[in-house]
């Protein structure tokens, strides 16, 4: 058993639903077999358990470990090609590196680098757009399963428009599938995501063996991109004559566990039928950007009861680091004026922590420090002199202290990452 001392802040009640960040200074979590057993005031629980180990952590602000609901894998060496459109990046930047993936070895290394930056950043959990070859998707798990992350991917399905390279077919995907979910799903830490690229590169007859393959992987979660760029949201009317978001729903893909990427563009009824469905959107504000994509609706979403959460995207943003995601988050909605959702600092945590693990069916395991959860913690402790340290030390309340949290911190700031209390060990 070990207690843990510091300045922590969650919110485990939803600021959208109008709670307040719970913030406590010189707590303390008791943490036995990595399940938060106890918290309270430092003075008490230091009392109560004077022989425990104690780690002290008030040089800073302890947050829960940060959840990514949308990452590619592949991409991490991608990152920074500026200046186009999505699909130009795709061909010119994205896929030509993620063909290379089809070479196990060089997989491997992308995944270490991978699953090393988001414990970097914080990142205790994770929804990862895979691979399109099944040889690198278990390189990722085998990863994952050997940092420690929280992680659930699949392999990445496509068969037309992208490089051939790059295609599979329906009755291989189901295949494939299969084998890395009965490998791999609820093992551990990790678990299986149906996972076709976007419906623009697939046909209605790999839509429908993913619809297979989330009907015979129990609990499978599914996750693709929706809306992100008006000339692919063209192309998909199309190909299928519908909203986009329709084109996975007539094969059964939509619902509870499915997380869907962008929907900067949704028209009424893809927000509507997404609603209907209980599915969770990743809001990738910095990908977003860099692409000239557009400006997020977060008003509108949350008109139609839709959940949300951050999501890195990764290739085309600027790194894992959720710090980032959530101070764009805010940049865009100030942009948007009287049609934007202004948002605090409590809201951006919880779009990184809690709703994400909501998003990922996660919520009872994850996403703050109430007791009953496990201890997936990040410390935030700057170096001493910077500017995030002169600034947090000069905080007038636990909310000035996360809003320059989100204003100024990186991976660089973050001390230590926990998942289920053990200490996330990074390459060096």
């Amino acid at each position: 058993m070990t207690l843990f001392r510091g300045t922590f802040l969650d919110t485990p009640d939803s600021p959208f639903k109008g709670a307040h960040m719970r913030a406590e200074s010189d707590a303390a979590l008791v943490v036995r077999d990595g399940l938060i057993v106890a918290r309270g005031r430092a003075a008490a629980l230091l009392a109560e358990h004077p022989d425990e180990d104690v780690v002290d952590l008030r040089d800073g602000l302890v947050l829960p470990g940060f959840v990514d609901t949308h990452v590619h894998f592949p991409q991490v060496r991608a990152i920074g090609g500026l200046g186009m459109p999505l699909l130009d990046w795709l061909e010119r930047c994205a896929l030509p590196e993620e063909a290379r993936l089809a070479d196990t070895t060089y997989a491997a290394g992308v995944a270490a680098d991978f699953v090393d930056g988001l414990a970097r950043a914080g990142t205790t959990t994770a929804l990862v757009f895979g691979s399109h070859f099944a040889g690198a998707v278990d390189t990722l798990f085998e990863e994952a399963t050997r940092v420690g992350l929280r992680v659930t991917s699949g392999l990445v399905l496509s068969d037309r428009i992208l490089r051939e390279d790059l295609f599979t077919t329906p009755e291989r995907a189901h295949a494939e599938g299969l084998v890395l979910a009965e490998k791999w799903h609820g093992v551990g830490r990790t678990r299986y995501a149906v996972t076709p690229r976007f419906a623009l590169s697939c046909t209605d007859e790999l839509l429908a063996s993913a619809g297979d393959l989330m009907r015979d992987v129990p609990d499978a979660f599914f996750t693709s991109h929706v809306n992100e760029n008006r000339e692919e949201i063209e192309g998909v009317r199309a190909l299928f004559g519908s909203d986009y978001s329709t084109s996975y729903d007539k094969h059964g893909l939509l619902g509870p566990r499915s997380v869907l990427a962008h929907n900067v563009h949704p028209t009424r009824s893809d927000l509507r039928l997404l609603g209907q469905r209980g599915v969770a959107v990743a809001h990738c504000p910095t990908s977003n950007a860099a692409l000239g994509s557009g400006d997020f609706p977060l008003g509108a979403h949350l008109a139609y009861g839709i959940r949300v959460a951050l999501g890195s995207d990764v290739g085309a943003g600027s790194g894992f680091c959720l710090f980032k995601e959530g101070l764009q988050a805010y940049f865009c909605q100030q942009l948007l004026g009287a049609e934007g959702h202004r948002l605090t600092a409590g809201h951006l945590l919880h779009l990184a922590t809690a709703a994400g693990a909501d998003a990922l069916g996660l919520a009872d395991v994850t996403g703050d420090l109430s007791v009953g959860k496990e201890f997936d913690a990040l410390w935030l402790s700057p170096e001493h002199g910077n500017t995030l340290d002169v600034v947090l030390r000069h905080a007038g309340s636990p909310d000035d202290a996360l809003a320059k949290a989100f204003a100024l911190a990186g991976p660089a700031d973050i001390r230590q990452t926990w998942v289920a209390g053990t200490p996330i060990r990074l390459r060096r």
